[in-house]
């Protein structure tokens, strides 16, 4: 009894997706799914040149086109401000005079200590303010 080369190429798929599900590494799917491409040529009576590059060149392809998608997936991706950094920029509030040495302002809906980015300017109850920084549990605005 003889096995056709399709149910080899069958086998060396299912043998590439066991590294995949134990590694998670991508790369072993990719060389899963050339091996079904060379299955596939196979069954369709093509000779074991024509599996073996139909086998190379889908998954060489695979490869870089998925990983060309991921890697501007990645960098595309923007950043979530969280904590005080989601803070940095935003506008407040003056509900005391802040100065160079201090005061409060109201920024999303809290009270915040605060003083001026710059020494000399101030700034009266009711003006808008940009937060500039946060120092510890300070607001630095301007």
């Amino acid at each position: 009894m003889e096995i056709d080369a399709w149910v080899w190429w069958l086998i060396a798929a299912v043998g590439l997706g066991i590294p995949l599900v134990l590694t998670a590494m991508p790369e072993f799917g990719m060389l899963s799914a050339g091996a079904v491409a060379g299955a596939v040529v196979a069954a369709l009576g093509g000779g074991v040149v024509a599996q073996v590059l139909v086998f190379a060149a889908v998954s060489v392809a695979l490869i870089v086109v998925v990983r060309s998608i991921a890697g501007r997936q990645r960098a595309g991706r923007p950043q979530f401000a969280s904590g005080v950094d989601a803070l940095k920029g935003r506008q407040a509030v003056v509900v005391e005079r802040v100065d160079g040495t201090g005061g409060r302002i109201k920024l999303a809906g809290e009270i915040w200590s605060a003083r001026a980015l710059d020494a000399d300017m101030t700034f009266e109850a009711g003006q808008q303010v940009d937060v500039v920084e946060i120092d510890g549990a300070t607001a630095i605005v301007m």
